[in-house]
């Protein structure tokens, strides 16, 4: 393995050729041979702006729906999702799965009036995603606040641009509308949604996939957050023990909570709980934290990328939070395209060398 170091790949023009060219010339190298789907965001409904994935033999979508069905009645899911799966499969993608969650949730999260009917849509889009074939939910438990940011002009290596975390910079701003949410509060809206909804996801075969709070750590401007540690997750996946209650492995926020990354995604993913990773990496902790390249942080993205072939991981991964490069704006931090074609390139140069020979 020490041949097979983050570093050593850094070091090897070679390999950095390989990644950026030949191996996104083979549409569907490494990816089919290890299980791993290597997969991007897709807005639906934009075929345009799925060419150049495509053409990086990047054959996997991971679609935003909340957008679709939280407009139509519960009568039209299935029909919207079937049509938007059609639009996929018409360019060779297939839709792995869903991010973030399906319909609206934000009442669920925060325990407010109204949540039972939001749990009632959601009941009705994960049965209408198992109908449409689409087999995962990545779903995440960040009441009030999304994946959250102080800053997304830091710059990283020669002047690309970043984000960063600065719980300092956060408690300046004060609390948000929500007031004080208790850590207690926010497990209780997550037992009461995961009783409602795993039984029937279960039922329906769709995987759901929760996601780490990001940053992770409690409270965050005024509200709890539970999804920060490997044991708080193990308490959730006993919630309702299901062999679909499983992980989104988003790797940087596991590293940002000080757990030993290499060896929680080799347990998970014997265990076949990790259904979705997000492939990343960040220089600091949770409470004060930046992205980085993905060849450029202090993870060996080599070795914790051949833990998960060697582990048995079957699903789609993706890469995330790339930095912006430049001639980009930073309309949308972390999600252009040029720092995402690069993470793309490296991921495949590390794919090829654990299957080749020498690997």
């Amino acid at each position: 393995m020490s041949d097979l170091t983050r570093r050593s790949l850094i070091a090897s023009g070679a390999a950095t050729l390989a990644a950026t060219n030949a191996s996104l010339a083979r549409p569907g190298a490494g990816a089919k041979k290890t299980g791993i789907q290597l997969a991007h965001v897709m807005s639906p409904g934009r075929p345009e702006s799925w060419r150049i994935w495509k053409q990086l033999g990047v054959d996997h979508a991971i679609a935003g729906v909340s957008g679709i069905l939280g407009g139509i009645e519960r009568s039209q899911y299935g029909e919207a999702l079937a049509k938007m799966k059609a639009e996929f499969k018409a360019a060779g993608i297939e839709v792995a799965g869903v991010e973030s969650h399906p319909v609206p949730a934000e009442k669920i999260k925060l325990g407010v009036a109204g949540r039972d009917g939001e749990i009632e849509n959601y009941i009705a889009a994960i049965k209408a995603l198992a109908e449409a074939g689409i087999p995962m939910v990545c779903y995440n438990w960040m009441a009030g606040l999304g994946w959250y940011r102080t800053n997304t002009k830091v710059e990283e290596r020669g002047g690309a641009l970043t984000s960063e975390f600065s719980l300092e910079a956060a408690e300046a701003q004060g609390a948000t509308q929500w007031g004080t949410v208790s850590e207690e509060k926010v497990w209780d809206n997550l037992v009461y949604f995961q009783k409602a909804v795993i039984p029937v996801a279960e039922k329906a075969g769709i995987k759901m996939a929760l996601h780490p709070d990001d940053p992770p750590l409690s409270p965050l401007r005024g509200i709890g957050r539970i999804l920060t540690s490997a044991r708080n997750f193990e308490k959730v996946m006993q919630i309702v023990p299901s062999p679909i209650n499983g992980v989104t492995f988003c790797q940087a926020n596991f590293l940002a909570m000080g757990e030993d990354i290499y060896a929680l995604a080799q347990k998970w993913c014997k265990q076949n709980k990790v259904f979705f990773v997000h492939f990343r990496d960040i220089q600091g902790r949770a409470r004060q934290m930046r992205e980085t390249f993905h060849d450029n942080g202090p993870t060996d993205m080599a070795r914790i990328m051949k833990i998960y072939h060697d582990s048995g991981f079957n699903g789609p991964m993706r890469p995330d939070h790339a930095p912006v490069l430049a001639g980009e704006s930073n309309d949308r931090p972390g999600y252009m395209i040029q720092g995402n074609i690069f993470a793309f390139g490296y991921m495949r140069g590390i794919l090829d060398m654990i299957q080749s020979p020498a690997g």
